[in-house]
């Protein structure tokens, strides 16, 4: 299950220098896969299909921090728990009901951005 961010967020900024992914953004900010990964060019994401790392994402989020959920991996593969939910002040970052995943699943993502 990807994590998510609620609108309790108080815009503090202390998740997004935890994620090893690069999948926290600011509220209104663009992404891209390449953010923060080894990914370059067109390649098969795991769970999005055919992407380009390059191209423009929309925001998740205008107003708050989001986190950009093809990105997100729960840190398996890299800490015990999510560090975003572990730094968070006000407890807003949460398990996403929207996007469930197996652990298998989430070390595919984390196998495929970061080659």
């Amino acid at each position: 299950m990807a994590i998510m961010i609620t609108d309790a967020c108080i815009n503090c900024g202390a998740c997004e220098p935890e994620c090893p992914n690069n999948a926290i953004y600011e509220g209104g900010a663009e992404w891209t896969f390449a953010d923060g990964t080894g990914l370059k060019g067109e390649g098969a994401h795991p769970s999005a299909g055919p992407i380009n790392a390059e191209s423009t994402q929309e925001p998740g989020s205008m107003d708050v921090y989001y986190i950009a959920t093809d990105k997100c991996t729960e840190c398996v593969g890299f800490h015990d728990e999510p560090q975003c939910a572990a730094v968070c002040p006000v407890d807003c970052c949460v398990d996403d009901p929207d996007h469930e995943e197996s652990e298998d699943q989430l070390l595919a993502k984390k196998a495929f951005m970061h080659l």
